[in-house]
């Protein structure tokens, strides 16, 4: 089974784009989706995404405490443990 890490990237890959473009995410997941261009909705409709795959509680505010996609597989990892 792929690690939290390589799913997140493929979800990113599969559910968020930047004009027109999908978002590139590197290997070790330093990064941050609003930095990246990200509008905040899409980031809310991908945190439903990140729910259905992974089966975690999670909120907008839950969302905002994540400074990058590093600390959101942080978070579901806790989550499974």
């Amino acid at each position: 089974m792929a690690s939290t890490a390589e799913r997140i990237q493929k979800l990113v890959a599969e559910n968020l784009e930047v004009d027109g473009q999908p978002v590139s995410v590197p290997d070790d997941l330093n990064a941050n989706l609003s930095d990246a261009g990200v509008p905040s909705m899409d980031f809310v409709a991908f945190a439903k995404v990140i729910v259905a795959e992974f089966d975690v509680p999670l909120t907008p505010d839950d969302c905002a405490g994540f400074s990058t996609l590093k600390d959101l597989a942080a978070y579901i990892d806790g989550q499974a443990a």
